[in-house]
């Protein structure tokens, strides 16, 4: 690869690395693995779920790209030797001892891992972390960076242990976030950088470079996972907070409004600069093409692209054409 002496690269091939994910955010990683020839002995992934207007089951994508290429699947619905499903967790267990590993990653698997699953690897588990540790350790790391305003965030590679992203860190990279940056453009800037990160890491684990920091006991703070219920726009917050959530619940949740009684999903706004007079928080200031302007509790926001029930995410200009708004209305 690229920027790897072949002394590296020797390394890098030689381990017998194990990967345990679920979503694209992991499939990406996995592919840079095997992009890079690493041996995959092993993938974990959750159980395949329901999913679209069917409700069939579906394979997750790190599912699928190790069916692609012919990798071993094993998909336990826990890994606790003393929980709900015991019988399954024992063929997890069967199944990491048999692939004889060096390493696992792990990027965004969704179970826990017990004690025994993090020392059964020769080298141990290392974590592919969505954020700049310690700040939001936890399951939704790019959301809140985008609703709290952070300027940047970025990838931790980190050792594993018993605690909640409390492992020491290994690698970080960082990565800007724009003003404009929904979920879905971080994350896949995010997901590819983090694919180049462990490739680096593992290079460093295979040769004994690795210098593991602790984490700074300053600074922590939780990505706690999200709830639809978040979804519902608060016209109470500032239109800077609003446009934020909007961008963060972008591809996932959404915002949701109410307009005479019909949920009225909000995708993208922006705080609108210069309104000559202000309103009650909800109430619709100005309607122009660009799109119409609704009263903040601090502020005002234009709204950006929007989507009736059972309809499409429309721009402001489309959707106005078949469900005109004027100034007064109320959004609840």
């Amino acid at each position: 690869m690229q920027g790897l002496s072949p002394d590296d690269l020797s390394a890098l091939r030689g381990l017998r690395v194990g990967f345990a994910g679920t979503p694209e955010f992991a499939a990406v990683a996995l592919a840079a693995l095997l992009e890079a020839g690493v041996t995959v002995p092993l993938v974990l992934s959750q159980p395949d779920r329901p999913a679209g207007r069917g409700m069939k089951l579906q394979a997750s994508p790190v599912k699928q790209l190790a069916v692609q290429h012919q990798l071993p699947v094993a998909q336990p619905r826990s890994l606790r030797l003393d929980g709900k499903f015991p019988d399954e967790a024992q063929a997890g267990r069967a199944a990491l001892e048999a692939a004889r590993l060096d390493v696992l990653v792990v990027a965004a698997y969704g179970l826990i891992l017990p004690a025994w699953v993090l020392t059964t690897p020769r080298l141990g588990c290392l974590n592919i972390h969505a954020s700049l540790l310690p700040r939001w350790r936890g399951a939704a790391p790019i959301h809140r960076a985008i609703e709290a305003g952070d300027a940047q965030t970025g990838i931790t590679i980190m050792q594993m242990d018993e605690g909640l992203d409390t492992g020491d860190m290994l690698l970080e990279a960082r990565e800007p976030i724009a003003a404009d940056d929904t979920t879905a453009r971080l994350h896949d800037r995010l997901a590819a950088l983090g694919g180049k990160l462990i490739i680096a890491a593992l290079v460093q684990a295979a040769t004994g470079r690795l210098q593991p920091r602790r984490q700074p006991e300053e600074g922590v703070t939780y990505a706690h996972k999200i709830d639809k219920a978040e979804s519902q726009i608060r016209w109470s917050d500032s239109a800077e907070q609003i446009a934020r959530r909007l961008r963060a619940f972008d591809p996932f949740p959404g915002g949701v409004a109410q307009l005479e009684g019909e949920a009225l999903k909000v995708w993208r706004a922006e705080v609108a600069d210069g309104q000559g007079r202000s309103g009650d928080p909800g109430e619709v200031l100005a309607v122009s093409p660009e799109g119409p302007v609704v009263a903040c509790g601090e502020g005002a926001v234009r709204l950006l692209e929007l989507q009736r029930a059972g309809g499409k995410r429309l721009p402001a200009a489309a959707f106005l054409q078949s469900r005109p708004l004027k100034p007064g209305e109320r959004l609840g």
